[in-house]
């Protein structure tokens, strides 16, 4: 790969490469590729740097700039910005010269820093002026950014990439004829993210009933297929007979291990609506496993039947208390800063947490074996100090779960450092964390804790993640096929027909 002999600014191209020591340009002949870095990458995944294996990896001076501006911030976003500033002067050391030269990555190839003099007339190329004039305003980050990746096209022989995760600075560099890519390292196939029905494995009709006498049928490979442990098959005869069954591995299937419903203490009576619930439930409801992944469409049930499990479990004593979380992260535009306590702010962030337990512990829950009763002769039966709600608040059931402690509902944004024990923890749309926050989460469970992250990757409002790199598919696809985790996906709906239309439709 062709690189100036000194250590000067070139002329035509105003970009600084300090000439290399006789083993770096020997990792230099064999590199393939330039990937030039977009601060948002770094935000993303702080260890990319030693993942583009033997390539050159560049970070322009405004890039570093940028992460100043981060590093600060109490957030993952600035734990990120941190944690990328220690790997680059971990990586450099005190050598001044490698900064710009290239320090050598665990790949076999090299990372150093991009300084870009492209601004200086005297020293633009045809291709650079072209460039200013299309994107004048030379004071914004990404399009300094994108000149320095330009520049560094033009004087490298190798093939030069920007990598961003930023889509309109993709579309506005590839305007102009510099090849983009985004950051691949944490992204699933996309057939890992679409979700659908039980996958269906053909069986003959006295082999449907031997599995539902025994408990267990044994599948040679041509007819099983490649089958994760704990995968969840739906056996099927026809469309009117057919079980579902769990994987445990060598291609032997087993029996939902199952209540026909679920009582919640001082609550209803909750019943799986259909085969792929009933598998959620077998996995929610299963001591060998430790975290449950679920995708689904709204009004799924997701959050519901989690819940559910939760208060179930903990009912019996199986955990000391249910914890129920979800990011804090908008759809469309937000109301500001809210005012009150911390209990109070969060309030709307975790309302749809909240509506699920009143669904499940109701004022009155209905009796066994009768109908609900309507509000009018609720009314009657409630006791003056109680229908004078002003004068004497009713007090939830769930709340009387929180003041006990057995009920944690709380925003995700305050999980960092703790440590989780025997609690059963449900994280609500789990696809708008990045998938170093999931890492954060999961991390956090101590003995005996049970983690149910849930969630639909086509619903994500976090603008740094997408369908296929959030932390929920990412969770998934790392962890699947261990002993200690499922996965189950969700598509019938049971919210309501008009919500099943919708999410299908729209």
């Amino acid at each position: 790969m062709h690189r100036p002999k000194s250590a000067e600014f070139t002329e035509e191209q105003g970009v600084f490469f300090p000439e290399l020591a006789s083993a770096d340009r020997a990792r230099a002949a064999g590199a393939v590729k330039n990937f030039v870095l977009d601060t948002n990458v770094l935000l993303h995944d702080p260890n990319c740097l030693n993942r583009f294996e033997n390539n050159h990896v560049f970070i322009p001076v405004d890039v570093l700039t940028e992460l100043d501006n981060f590093k600060n911030e109490q957030s993952e976003r600035g734990a990120n910005a941190r944690q990328a500033h220690r790997l680059l002067s971990g990586i450099f050391g005190h050598d001044s010269v490698s900064v710009t030269g290239g320090a050598p990555t665990t790949g076999g190839g090299t990372v150093r820093v991009l300084v870009n003099n492209f601004l200086e007339k005297s020293r633009q190329s045809a291709g650079m002026k072209r460039f200013v004039k299309i994107f004048p305003d030379q004071n914004r980050m990404d399009h300094r950014i994108i000149g320095a990746a330009l520049a560094l096209q033009e004087q490298e022989t190798a093939p030069t990439f920007l990598v961003t995760k930023d889509i309109n600075m993709q579309l506005r560099a590839m305007a102009i004829g510099l090849p983009c890519e985004d950051y691949l390292n944490d992204k699933v196939a996309v057939p890992d993210v679409e979700t659908g029905e039980l996958r269906s494995i053909e069986v003959e009709a006295h082999e449907l009933q031997r599995f539902g006498s025994s408990g267990s049928i044994e599948l040679p490979a041509p007819r099983a297929g490649a089958l994760d442990l704990n995968e969840y098959v739906l056996l099927k005869v026809s469309d009117s007979k057919h079980l579902p069954a769990r994987h445990n591995g060598k291609g032997v299937l087993s029996r939902l291990n199952i209540p026909s419903h679920l009582q919640i203490p001082k609550g209803i009576e909750l019943r799986p609506a259909n085969p792929g619930q009933q598998c959620f439930l077998d996995a929610l409801l299963d001591p060998s496993i430790s975290l449950v992944t679920c995708y689904g469409q709204a009004g799924t049930g997701k959050t519901l039947l989690a819940v559910a499990a939760g208060l179930y479990l903990t009912g019996r004593n199986d955990f000391n208390g249910l914890t129920v979380s979800r990011p804090v992260v908008a759809m469309g535009d937000t109301l500001g800063f809210l005012p009150g306590t911390l209990n109070e702010k969060m309030h709307p962030w975790l309302q749809s947490i909240y509506d699920a337990c009143e669904v499940l512990l109701p004022l009155q829950p209905p009796k066994r074996g009768g109908k609900s009763r309507p509000d009018a002769d609720r009314r009657k039966d409630t006791p003056p100090a109680q229908q004078a709600g002003q004068h004497h608040p009713v007090v939830k059931p769930y709340e009387q779960l929180i003041e006990r402690g057995l009920l944690e509902i709380e925003a995700l944004c305050y999980i960092r450092g703790r440590s989780i024990p025997n609690r059963f923890f449900v994280l609500d749309e789990a696809q708008q964390l990045t998938p170093l926050e999931a890492k954060t989460v999961v991390t956090r469970m101590s003995r005996g804790s049970k983690l149910v992250m849930v969630g639909d990757p086509a619903q994500i409002d976090n603008p740094y993640v997408d369908s296929r790199s959030n932390g929920l598919v990412y969770t998934r696809n790392r962890l699947r096929g261990q002993s200690l985790t499922a996965h189950i996906r969700l598509s019938k709906g049971e919210r309501s027909p008009l919500a099943e239309i919708g999410a299908s439709k729209m």
